[in-house]
């Protein structure tokens, strides 16, 4: 530890190897040693001692709609990465759509880093985009840094990013296995999705009725046959469907190469608690009933389902209307999602060493950033310190976020962020933050 700039002491540090007392000694914005909770400081080193507070990894948090440029009106980069450092994630890879325009191109790639450049307050890095038309792109985009492709199997609800058919899917999906890239899929089947009733209006439930399981179902079945004829890596995102599961672990056990990630808001809101007409609530695919969430948290305990994401897609509040049909369909939740996932994990029986391995070491294992998502010698010295038996009310007018509409107001959750740190720097305390210090992240090679 003798070149140790930093060191912070905790009696509960988050390690690979678990949670034990420690002193971590950071040196140029990475960590060099974990050591004993009581080893000598060198002269020179400041020393931060936390107490019985938590130290963890900073949250990876891979599937985020910034929306920023051309719709900054519902989201921007400096409020996004506020509300991400509010809630103790310090590493966020951007969606490709809801921003004007998409991440489709290596041109487009250029616009959205130019507009993220000096609004970063965490360390942000980008998604690529698969549509019917630019299968000539992926390989440039790859080649520029992007982490992997987002395609969607039904209308995505921007003109901008059409869906992808099978036929559509079968062709990117070839091309980025070719190169041996990632391939993010939101998975609802839209034949199903036209089957389903659509009656439109207040009632919850006659949402849901129209994001049947068996969309999801049908569209991971599909997913899974192709990436086992092409040998192709594949993620699906944002699971909610529990009847879809036996089919991942199959696969998984016939060596496809699949991945699978669910959101805060599947694993902590119920069907059976959302008021009609409360289109915060309303994402895609929905929130389901109380026993598929409990089979989502079986999942996730098996390892059936890798990680959790926010899935953040914000909109304006007037987007959010009374008609579930016509409602934006998305959940601001990067400010509240390690509270929220650790307040039901707690009740589940879960600790924080397990949130840590889906929210933060997963994550960043999924886009391949071996430097985040731990701490241990060598990654980067990106912490949240976590009050964990604490307790807060959300007020929607604490929010980072640009527009305050929350699917968790007036809920109590456990777990107090008291501050974050990028590579060895405090970037948030007691809701003080300091100017943006993320930077733009590229794929490693």
């Amino acid at each position: 530890m003798s070149d140790a700039e930093l060191v912070l002491r905790s009696t509960r540090v988050i390690t690979p190897e678990g949670t034990r007392a420690a002193a971590v000694a950071v040196a140029g914005g990475r960590i060099t040693a974990v050591l004993p909770h009581d080893a000598a400081t060198p002269a020179g080193a400041r020393v931060e001692d936390l107490g019985d507070d938590v130290l963890l990894p900073g949250l990876v948090d891979t599937h985020v709609h910034v929306n920023d440029p051309g719709r900054t009106e519902w989201e921007g980069f400096w409020t996004a990465t506020r509300a991400a450092a509010a809630g103790g994630i310090t590493t966020l890879i951007d969606m490709p759509l809801n921003s004007l325009p998409p991440t489709t191109t290596v041109d487009h790639l250029r616009i959205k880093r130019e507009a993220a450049r000096d609004k970063a307050h965490i360390d942000v890095g980008f998604w690529g985009g698969a549509l019917p038309d630019n299968v000539k792109d992926l390989r440039p985009l790859h080649d520029a840094g992007v982490f992997g492709f987002k395609a969607f199997l039904s209308p995505s609800g921007v003109d901008e990013f059409p869906h992808l058919t099978q036929e559509r899917l079968a062709a990117s999906l070839a091309e980025i296995a070719g190169f041996g890239g990632l391939l993010i899929v939101h998975a609802e089947d839209p034949h199903h999705l036209a089957a389903a009733p659509q009656h439109g209006g207040p009632r919850y439930a006659d949402f849901l009725a129209s994001r049947p399981r068996d969309a999801e179902d049908t569209a991971v079945a599909g997913l899974i046959a192709q990436a086992k004829r092409l040998d192709a890596r594949v993620h699906v995102l944002h699971l909610s469907s529990g009847d879809a599961l036996p089919l991942i672990a199959a696969a998984r056990a016939e060596g496809v190469r699949l991945t699978v990630e669910t959101c805060p808001h599947y694993l902590t809101l119920t069907a059976e608690e959302v008021p009609d007409g409360a289109s915060e609530f309303k994402c895609c695919p929905p929130i389901r009933e109380a026993a598929n969430q409990d089979l989502l948290w079986q999942a996730l305990a098996d390892g059936t389902i890798d990680c959790v994401v926010t899935d953040h897609s914000p909109s304006t509040a007037d987007l959010k209307t009374d008609d579930f049909a016509t409602a934006w369909g998305g959940i601001s939740g990067l400010q509240l999602s390690l509270p929220a996932v650790w307040t039901e994990a707690r009740r589940r029986g879960h600790g924080l060493e397990d949130v840590v391995r889906w929210m933060s070491a997963r994550t960043a294992a999924l886009v391949g950033l071996d430097r985040k998502g731990a701490i241990e010698a060598g990654r980067d010295a990106d912490f949240a310190v976590l009050a964990p038996d604490e307790t807060f009310t959300v007020d929607p007018a604490a929010l980072q976020h640009r527009n305050r509409v929350t699917a968790y107001a007036g809920r109590t959750l456990y777990g107090v962020v008291r501050s974050t740190w990028l590579r060895g720097e405090r970037i948030l305390a007691d809701g003080e933050f300091t100017e943006p210090k993320g930077r733009l992240l590229t794929r490693t090679p």
